[in-house]
């Protein structure tokens, strides 16, 4: 099969501009490549993930890991966490196993292997391009998007929090097989 197709666009720079805070992880840094234990294919273990700066009127917050990559129309949605609270600026590692590995009322949207869980990258073997894993922290100016988890659908989600985002952070990371 050849997957040769045009490079996405980052969706989030097709989106109205907020502001941006820090989003860094002990284990992966902006730009680089994926680590093994975070690979679908591997370990599938989410990885930690730490927040600062963000506005001070933030009510609570919602993360994502999106690969605009993916072979299909509509990308790939790798992970959602929603209703974490104002209090939270962290995701410990292997915070993506279940939602009993969430703090608080934050909970897993079914992501698009249907799993309530992290899905770690699994690109194509042999794409022609690496992919992209973009983790982003959406700063909300609600502390829930109100969004049952049993019937909501990542971009679904991602429609909603897109009303009530009022900052961003952003950390990406590839991988090719």
């Amino acid at each position: 099969m050849n997957l040769e197709r045009p490079i996405a666009p980052n969706p989030y720079h097709l989106l109205p501009h907020v502001p941006s805070f820090t989003l860094t992880s002990p284990t992966m840094s902006d730009g680089g490549t994926m680590p093994d234990k975070h690979l679908g294919f591997k370990d599938n273990i989410s990885p930690a993930l730490e927040w600062s700066g963000f506005p001070e009127q933030t009510q609570g917050f919602a993360v994502t890991c999106f690969d605009p990559d993916a072979p299909t129309p509509s990308g790939y949605w790798h992970w959602t966490v929603l209703d974490l609270d104002d209090t939270t600026t962290s995701l410990a590692e292997g915070a993506g196993h279940h939602d009993l590995t969430l703090p608080g009322a934050a909970s897993h949207i079914r992501n698009d292997a249907n799993e309530f869980a992290y899905y770690g990258a699994a690109p194509p073997e042999g794409d022609v391009h690496p992919h992209r894993y973009i983790f982003v922290v959406h700063a909300l100016d609600v502390p829930s998007l109100e969004l049952d988890p049993e019937d909501t659908t990542p971009a679904a989600a991602a429609f909603h929090t897109v009303f009530h985002t009022i900052a961003r952070a952003q950390l990406t990371v590839t991988y090719q097989r």
